[in-house]
């Protein structure tokens, strides 16, 4: 996610506010985030469609979440953390997974029974559109059908959504977001993972994480061609913990950047198609990922595969230079996103696997200090709202 993406992660962050005066080391960042803290919105209570009174204020730091255990996703406000976070929640749809941000407030969430429409200021789904992608049963679960990355084109005129089919090949279909109607779909790999936009919007990215490659798809000719990133190799298939799962497009030149197993990270380059791989230090299993504005990394290790050789959860922060600051997580963690001061990582505790908690770890960027806040159902992807 989302994210996520979060595919659909849409938080520009500057890594100057990370590393230098932005943060102090008591983790606050000046008077403005100061009195944002200060607002207290009343908790409104869910109904079917939305809130019974919906509170239109927002205080600083407020997450909207995906509870994939549940059939919701929930307000969070993640700066006040001396009282309840929870900020109420919205029906959705079921198992919901990522989810993307319009520069309207309207969110677009991939379930299991169609992408759902969220009007973030009246906290009410005002649309749910079903997919044309034959899926079979609504199910819950790590492989359920339906869909998983999402990512809304720069203009904000679709989205496009990575659709899982149990068993088979995915597809990536295209709303209109104005007709909010799937206009198109496209071949795709198996378990489209994340979803994917370059700057200029002329290509979208669906990672497979079951076919160990990403597909490029051309908007223009809506056409698709693959390319393997598999820097383990591909031996074990379906059963192999070592395939793709997020990846981020960097600032700088467009490469895909994905991360594995806190060892390797991938750098695929769209246009060519070639694959080369940097060293990484985690030593962990790895799920989300996102990247600042400068190009600094933020990446989810959500635990060792083998307890007797490898490390335990954590957060990654690798500066462009390929400097990493490991910080260790309490617990498996799916997804990352950051603050818009960028001051404090937000991660989600969903995992899309068994061990998973119901709750988001804050941590504070400038002095490693991590606040675990209980809220949601099997919280997995976020924006920043």
């Amino acid at each position: 996610m989302r994210h996520h993406r979060f595919a659909a992660v849409g938080c520009a962050v500057l890594v100057a506010a990370v590393t230098l005066a932005g943060c102090a080391p008591d983790g606050s960042a000046g008077s403005t985030a100061g009195s944002a803290r200060s607002a207290a919105p009343s908790a409104p209570a869910s109904t079917e469609e939305g809130p019974v009174a919906p509170d239109t204020r927002l205080p600083e730091d407020t997450l909207l979440v995906t509870d994939f255990g549940a059939d919701t996703v929930t307000f969070v406000d993640a700066a006040g953390r001396g009282r309840a976070a929870d900020r109420g929640s919205v029906r959705v749809g079921a198992a919901p997974y990522g989810i993307a941000l319009g520069a309207d407030g309207t969110a677009w969430v991939s379930t299991g029974e169609g992408v759902a429409v969220v009007d973030t200021r009246t906290r009410r789904r005002v649309a749910l559109i079903p997919y044309r992608t034959r899926t079979g049963p609504v199910t819950t679960g790590e492989y359920r059908g339906g869909g998983m990355g999402i990512a809304l084109s720069p203009d904000g005129a679709h989205v496009y959504v990575g659709v899982n089919v149990p068993g088979g090949d995915g597809t990536l279909e295209v709303i209109d977001t104005r007709t909010r109607a799937v206009m198109r779909s496209v071949p795709v790999g198996r378990r489209p993972f994340d979803v994917d936009v370059s700057p200029d919007g002329r290509q979208v990215y669906a990672t497979g994480h079951d076919s160990y490659d990403v597909t490029v798809v051309d908007t223009g000719t809506w056409t698709g061609h693959r390319i393997e990133v598999a820097p383990y190799g591909t031996e074990g298939g379906l059963g192999s913990w070592l395939k793709p799962h997020y990846a981020v497009v960097r600032p700088s030149d467009g490469a895909l950047l994905l991360p594995f197993e806190g060892e390797r990270l991938a750098v695929a380059d769209p246009r060519t198609g070639r694959v080369r791989v940097e060293r990484m230090t985690a030593n962990t299993h790895q799920h989300g990922v996102t990247v600042s504005g400068d190009g600094t990394l933020f990446v989810v290790g959500t635990g060792p595969i083998d307890p007797s050789r490898d490390d335990g959860p954590s957060l990654t922060v690798r500066s462009p230079s390929g400097h990493e600051r490991i910080i260790p997580l309490d617990g498996p963690h799916e997804d990352v996103v950051v603050s818009a001061d960028g001051c404090t990582a937000y991660v989600s505790g969903g995992f899309t696997r068994d061990g998973y908690w119901n709750g988001l770890s804050a941590v504070d960027l400038g002095t490693g200090r991590i606040t675990r806040l209980a809220v949601g159902h099997r919280p997995l992807g976020m924006v920043v709202l």
